[in-house]
């Protein structure tokens, strides 16, 4: 993690304080944005790595700063949150943060997210021993390369884990998968959340993929998910 751009947006100077401390014994460089839109300008101009992000602040909060972020990068963004209701944890993830932290938090638990993260992100996630490189389907093209959806020719922006997890099931078309076993091959092990991440993913993907006639990701009721090919 060393040389690590890290940009935490958090109203709490005390937020601020743990996290550069611990952070910067990990040899990672902090910005440090104490309101939305201060932070919004820190990514577009300091391209940070990962955006450590608070749900509650006053003017922009946390929720529209994720949106407009979305807007502007993929950069991965952690949410802080001291809320404890689903809905609040939902959101987030619709609106394209990674992973979240419920306060109070540990500095090493945001170490260990930040990791997870990353290794999702890395090529081998997906499998090194496939050697197919494109997906083709009626409508639809994956390039693994490139990390490339097409739909009808026409490319679509898929956040990394919305395309890790539409090419795991791609890779095993026909068979069912349950949320617990999506989210211990497409986020890890150590992924910490809520199950439900599952349903927002799949959710997004399907929201992509709209203007095919095909429903290639179905649900399974009481099971999980699956990618069909219909001949």
């Amino acid at each position: 993690m060393k040389g690590l751009k890290v940009l935490i947006i958090d109203d709490d100077p005390n937020v601020h304080e743990i996290i550069d401390l611990y952070f910067k014994q990990q040899e990672m460089k902090i910005l440090n944005a104490f309101e939305g839109e201060t932070g919004i300008d820190l990514v577009e101009n300091d391209s940070p790595d990962i955006i450590i992000l608070d749900v509650m602040m006053p003017n922009m909060d946390g929720y529209d700063t994720c949106r407009e972020i979305r807007k502007k990068t993929d950069t991965p963004i952690i949410m802080l949150t001291a809320k404890g209701e689903e809905f609040d944890r939902i959101l987030g993830l619709e609106l394209g943060a990674d992973d979240y932290v419920t306060k109070p938090f540990s500095p090493r638990e945001l170490i260990a997210r930040i990791k997870a993260i990353f290794r999702r992100l890395e090529p081998r996630q997906l499998g090194a021993t496939e050697t197919k490189e494109i997906y083709q389907f009626e409508g639809l093209s994956i390039d693994l390369k490139k990390r490339e959806v097409l739909v009808n020719d026409q490319k679509r922006d898929f956040r990394p884990k919305e395309f890790d997890l539409l090419v795991f099931l791609v890779r095993s078309p026909g068979v069912v998968f349950t949320r617990e076993q999506v989210l211990e091959q497409v986020w890890g092990y150590d992924f910490i959340g809520d199950i439900r991440t599952v349903d927002v993913h799949v959710k997004k993907i399907r929201q992509k993929l709209s203007e095919l006639s095909t429903d290639y990701v179905q649900t399974v009721w009481g099971v999980g998910y699956k990618f069909e090919v219909i001949s």
